[in-house]
Formats: structure tokens, C-alpha cells, sequence
């Protein structure tokens, strides 16, 4: 496998980005030779660059090295200055979805895909083979601890195993070119609107990303792809495994230190996928028990003034609810939400429930929209955190809520409502991740780079 990728050269353009990062850097461990752009520094820029790889933050053409093929997701646009140089001049084009699928060809692939819990239930099924000695090539859409070199937190990476373990990507359909052997749909839901028409059109894709699999794990709830597919819809599976959901207890007892009921949903999905693969479930949901969660995930930030700091990428109504429920579940005396909405399109389809899902708490802080890859233009014209709040507000005269329009006004709102015995969690596919090491800082940081590309798809 080494041998086939020296000599090869591969730009990726936006390789700050969770996925292309991963790409990037199990690529420059097999041997290629690799440089990339982003448009700004993240954590994950970081990583790359500590294993040695040439980036530029800025695009500009002159960042395309000669003889390079060039690597990009669906969030780079066409007037790209490096990929419209790469174009000009013939070169080969890539799509981080085809040089995924390329890299497993090798490996026995474990594919997990769904709305919700796809990035946790990758994490864990990865946490857990390398506990059992497996050794999975791994691609997870966020950050594991205790995974990479020298027990550091990694988003891939290259094992001697014959099983690679990835999550797939729905939000722009390239997770079918995936070729796996097994493939996990942990839950289907509308989220991607600029993508996917409706339901019935994301359902049809599920159905088509499982049909090439030979072992599929679905909810047991008769949700799955499989088991809504009309009958006799061709299909490659021999083997459909329904064992998981939040009414059903599993093969084996799940004792895990993370919080939530969505935490012990994953890891029955995961305890499924291991039996399928020929693990005793016993030995399976032990591998589980210390599973730390990944980060932004319910990630446990540290304390300031008595108060819990947590930061959780939730970014849809249903991963909203499931979060607060499990935090509330932990006792706080006042539960602060400080939410971010994500994506111009999802906050205008969604901004009544997620209205709904904040006022499960007692606090609610609302910034107004990180765009990414959207303008505010069109059908998106006036859309802004004001559509989240004011239905947060009317929604339960307990919710107590405050419009914050950007990080500094967040902060300002926060270190007011701070107290023994408080819990408060930065929630959001921006960068509202960086108020969260603000909070539990020495000093505020004025300027904290976020940890999500611009680039990325959340």
C-alpha cells in the first residue's frame, strides 16, 4: 500500500477541515507528498503542520504546487483562485469523498453514517477496536483523544488492521461513493435543506448507500433504510442487523462515563457493529466503559467560578434537545445554553425548533448566524439569530434570554450568569467553540482562532 502513494502529489485545498485534514495527513504518512491552503488557522491546521506538511493560510494560485493533483470538498466554490488554476491547466481534480473511497479500497471498510451520533458512534467504534487489539485504519469527522502519536487526540490515522472504520458524509450525497462491507445508519432526519429536497429523496439516498453493503446495522425501531424500503428494492445485503435504540437494552450492559442517553444509543450501535464483526458483546461494551467522547461533543471545558463549561457541536433542534436533557440529567442548579446557529439555510427550516429544544434551559444566550459557506442573500435575506430567539423566548416564560450578536457580547452576557453550581455550554458548528476556552481561561482571550474550517460541512 505505501509503495502506491510515493511519488504522488496532492494539494488539498481547505485542509483545515476535519475531514480533509485526516485525508491530508494519512496520505503524508503513506508516502505522498502533500501541501494544502485554508482560509484561516484551527487546531487541525495545527496538527498538519506538525507533521510536517506545507500550508498556506489564504488561497492564492501560487500556493498550487507543479505536478500536483488537487483534493477539495463540496464547500470549495468554483471561482476557487487555486482551483481555477488547477482546471486551467488540466490537472487532475479530486473530490475528498473519491480519495476516501480510494483509501479504504484497500481495507474491509466499516462505513457509519446518519443525521445524528455518526461522528460519537465512529469514536467509539474506533476507541473500542483498538482496545481490542484490531487496529482499524480510522477517518472521524472530529477529534479522539487518546488515538494518535503519543496518545494524542487525532481525527485518523493509517492501522495495521484490516478493517478501516470511517464516517460518512450525507450532507452533500458523498457517501455513496463508499463501497463498504458494513455500513451503520445510526438515525435519518432532515438536516441538510440546500442538499436534500425532502425526506423521502434523503431516505432513498440511505437506501442507496446501504444497498452495496453486505452487513447493514440499523436502528431497532424500524426507522433504517432497510427496513422502510419498499419490498423488493435490489440489494446486495446478506445480513441486516437491528439492535439499537433508546427502548431497546442490547446484547450487554453499557456502564460509559459519558453522559446522556444519545451517548448510550451510539454505543449500542457500536456494540452491534463489533458482534457483526465477529466480537462477543461482553468484551465489546467493556472496550467501551472508558470511552472519553470526542471533542466538542459534550466536551468538559473546566470551571470558573463554580460553574461547569461544556462545548457541544450541536448544531440541529434534535441533537439540542438530546444535549441539554443529558446535562440536565447531571444536576445543575441553572443550565446556560449559549447557541450559535450554523448555515443561513438550517436556521430559517429550523429556527422554531430550535426555539423549542433551547428552552430546555434556564438560560439561553443566542448569537446570530455563522454563515459559512452561505450569504445572507435571496431566500436567506433578513434571516438571523433573532428567528432563534424570539421563539426561545415566548416558548416557556422560565427560559430566561439574552441576544448576544457576536462572541464578545456572548462573553459579556455569560460572566453575568455565572455561579456555584451552574452548568453552562457553548453549542454550535462555529466558532463559538472558542467562547468556551474564553470562559475557562486565566484571562479572556480577545482573538481565539476557531477549531471548524470555514470549509467544513456540519
Amino acid at each position: 500500500m505505501t509503495g502506491s502513494w510515493e511519488g504522488r502529489r496532492l494539494h488539498f485545498i481547505g485542509i483545515g477541515g476535519a475531514g480533509m485534514s485526516g485525508l491530508a495527513l494519512v496520505c503524508h504518512e503513506l508516502g505522498a507528498t502533500v501541501t494544502g491552503s485554508d482560509r484561516s488557522l484551527s487546531s487541525y491546521l495545527k496538527r498538519v503542520e506538525d507533521a510536517g506538511i506545507e500550508t498556506f493560510v489564504g488561497h492564492d494560485a501560487a500556493n498550487l504546487p507543479d505536478g500536483a493533483d488537487v483534493v477539495v470538498s463540496t464547500a470549495i466554490g468554483p471561482g476557487n483562485s487555486e482551483l481555477t488554476r488547477a482546471r486551467s491547466e488540466g490537472r487532475r481534480v479530486l473530490h475528498r469523498s473519491d480519495l476516501l473511497a480510494e483509501l479504504c479500497s484497500v481495507k474491509r471498510t466499516i462505513a457509519v453514517a446518519g443525521t445524528h451520533g455518526k461522528t460519537t458512534t465512529t469514536g467509539m467504534l474506533v476507541w473500542a477496536m483498538r482496545k481490542l487489539d484490531l487496529d482499524p485504519a480510522f477517518f472521524v469527522g472530529g477529534e479522539l483523544p487518546g488515538v494518535g502519536p503519543g496518545g494524542r487526540a487525532a481525527n485518523s490515522g493509517w492501522g495495521a488492521g484490516e478493517w478501516a472504520v470511517v464516517e460518512a458524509d450525507e450532507s452533500d450525497g458523498s457517501f455513496l461513493v463508499l463501497d463498504p462491507e458494513v455500513a451503520v445508519v445510526t438515525n435519518i432526519e432532515m438536516d441538510h435543506h440546500a442538499r436534500w429536497s425532502g425526506l423521502g429523496e434523503l431516505r432513498e439516498a440511505f437506501a442507496a448507500f446501504v444497498s452495496k453493503a453486505r452487513t447493514v446495522v440499523e436502528p431497532a425501531d424500524g426507522s433504517g433504510p432497510i427496513a422502510t424500503a419498499p419490498a423488493g428494492d435490489p440489494a446486495a445485503v446478506t445480513q441486516v442487523v437491528s439492535g439499537f435504540d433508546s427502548e431497546h437494552p442490547g446484547p450487554a450492559e453499557v456502564d460509559l462515563i459519558v453522559p446522556g442517553l444519545h451517548n448510550l444509543i451510539d454505543a449500542r450501535a457500536a456494540i452491534a457493529v463489533l458482534m457483526a464483526v465477529g466480537v462477543d458483546p461482553e468484551p465489546a461494551a467493556a472496550a467501551l466503559r472508558d470511552f472519553p467522547g470526542v471533542k466538542r461533543r459534550l466536551e468538559f471545558k473546566g470551571e470558573t467560578r463554580g460553574t461547569r463549561v461544556y462545548d457541544d457541536y450541536a448544531h440541529h433542534p434534535t441533537e439540542i434537545e438530546a444535549s441539554l436533557t443529558a446535562l440536565r440529567g447531571l444536576g445543575p442548579e441553572r443550565l446556560i445554553a449559549v447557541f450559535q446557529p450554523h448555515l443561513y439555510s438550517r436556521t430559517k427550516a429550523f429556527s422554531l425548533a430550535f426555539g423549542s429544544a433551547l428552552a430546555l434551559a434556564d438560560e439561553v444566550v443566542v448569537l446570530d448566524v455563522y454563515p459559512a459557506r452561505e450569504e445572507p442573500t435571496g431566500p436567506f435575506e433578513g434571516v438571523s439569530g433573532l428567528d432563534v430567539l424570539r421563539p426561545a423566548a415566548d416558548r416557556d416564560g422560565a427560559t430566561r434570554t439574552w441576544w448576544a450578536p457576536d462572541l464578545d457580547a456572548a462573553e459579556r452576557a455569560v460572566e453575568g450568569l455565572l455561579g456555584p453550581d451552574r452548568i453552562v455550554v457553548t453549542v454550535g458548528a462555529g466558532d463559538i467553540t472558542s467562547l468556551s476556552d474564553r470562559l475557562v481561561a486565566p484571562e479572556p482571550i480577545a482573538d481565539t482562532e476557531s477549531d471548524t474550517s470555514a470549509y467544513d460541512d456540519g
